[in-house]
């Protein structure tokens, strides 16, 4: 099966808590502080590895986490850092933000890596905060969160040419008979259920990447059939070639189809338009097929390179590749850019403070709170004085006392509650 969109959530890890350690060595009676520092939490990334070529893995375990740093230690030790999660995805994936669905990434080169979410930094050791008049502080700084973010993996594939047109046209029994690729093939619609790739060689040190776009029929941009689902993989295709059944075999008009399949590209996306095409007039060895040929290239023989032949007899094949790599040389389609209008910036995590009154009650909290929460030694005179100075240097205590707050009055900070003094 063919899986290209997946919703994951990626977890960084967390950085290490600083030690709370003291010197004991035999000839150091006057001690001191020797906690070690802790470690960064391991990054979320995203690489992208040629050899893949689906989401497949992503399809039934939905969470990743990254290594948590270590903690600090003893005798000045720092915490090891730790592992990065590096998650394998197939060239072509766009990375997408789950809440606004706007692209984050548009992974389109091959051993391309990007961080998604950062690690968090290791927190200090008590020996970080030893100072002229504060020689043993009992505490330490605990490390930051790891980001936290839920993607959208959703690959579109990167195929310099892509085969269109309506179910049965012979679109598969091209590409198997000009590539080493197996579709599925039988005379029935929506023989193929997913996209197939594969390289087409038109001479010695000339090739291209060439891919059948499966379920285009009438509607296909609104829902209808599978189409919706496989015409983003149109998009990165530098060339299209529109195979169409001249023989009329399945009584429908071959230029009334061009039409339609054209109406459906531009529907999905106006810029689709613009996009190269050759038609290949396919099935030329059916009865009926070259007054048909006749009828298109009245029509469409000014606009288009139109190539007459047969996947079943292998006519014109040679003369439809060679035409195909020839346009794309003069085409600078892998300069594109991503069709999505919708981008969205990867904004580091502010260690905000919201300091607010609801229900006639005073709240502060937000992640670096919980940062100096984690870090407070509450049994310890200077671990409580810098948690207050801390507060102060931050213009907490200012915005209660902008809100009303006053001496003797509860205020819950990081879930704890504190009695407010001036």
């Amino acid at each position: 099966m063919f899986i290209d969109i997946a919703n994951i959530k990626l977890k960084a890890g967390n950085g290490g808590d600083g030690a709370v350690a003291w010197r004991r060595e035999k000839y150091e009676p006057a001690g001191g502080p020797a906690g070690g520092d802790g470690g960064r939490g391991g990054d979320a990334v995203v690489k992208t590895d040629s050899g893949l070529h689906t989401l497949m893995d992503f399809r039934y375990k939905r969470e990743y986490k990254a290594e948590n740093g270590q903690n600090g230690m003893s005798k000045l030790k720092f915490g090891k850092d730790g592992e990065d999660i590096i998650l394998k995805v197939p060239v072509g994936t766009l990375i997408r933000d789950q809440k606004t669905g706007g692209v984050i990434y548009d992974l389109k080169e091959d051993d391309m890596s990007v961080v998604v979410c950062k690690g968090g930094k290791g927190g200090l050791g008590n020996a970080r905060f030893k100072t002229a008049t504060r020689q043993a502080p009992a505490f330490a700084q605990a490390g930051n969160r790891g980001e936290e973010r839920e993607i959208i993996l959703e690959l579109k594939l990167l195929a310099d040419v892509g085969l269109v047109g309506f179910p049965n046209v012979g679109k598969s029994t091209l590409l198997s008979i000009v590539t080493s690729a197996k579709p599925k093939i039988a005379n029935y619609h929506f023989t193929t259920l997913s996209p197939n790739l594969g390289v087409v060689k038109v001479a010695e040190g000339e090739s291209f990447v060439i891919a059948d776009i499966p379920g285009l029929i009438e509607g296909a941009s609104e829902g209808i059939g599978l189409g919706d689902e496989f015409l983003k993989h149109i998009e990165r295709t530098g060339i299209l070639i529109h195979v169409i059944d001249i023989s009329g075999s399945e009584y429908r008009d071959p230029v009334e189809d061009f039409y339609k399949i054209n109406e459906e590209l531009v529907r999905y996306n106006e810029k689709l338009k613009d996009k190269d095409q050759i038609i290949f007039a396919n099935k030329m060895d059916v009865p009926g097929a070259e007054e048909n040929l006749e009828k298109l290239k009245a029509e469409l023989g000014d606009k288009y390179e139109i190539i007459a032949g047969s996947a079943a007899t292998t006519e014109n094949i040679d003369l439809l590749l060679r035409k195909t790599y020839n346009k794309l040389q003069e085409s600078d389609y892998k300069n594109y850019e991503t069709y999505d209008e919708a981008h969205v910036e990867v904004v580091e995590e502010v260690e905000a403070i919201r300091v607010y009154k609801e229900h006639g009650e005073y709240f502060v909290d937000g992640p670096y709170i919980d940062k100096l929460l984690r870090s407070t030694n509450f049994e310890d005179y200077d671990s409580l004085k810098y948690f207050q100075e801390n507060l102060r240097k931050n213009k907490v205590v200012e915005k209660l006392e902008e809100l009303g707050i006053e001496e003797g009055e509860s205020v819950f900070i990081g879930g704890y509650e504190f009695e407010f003094f001036e």
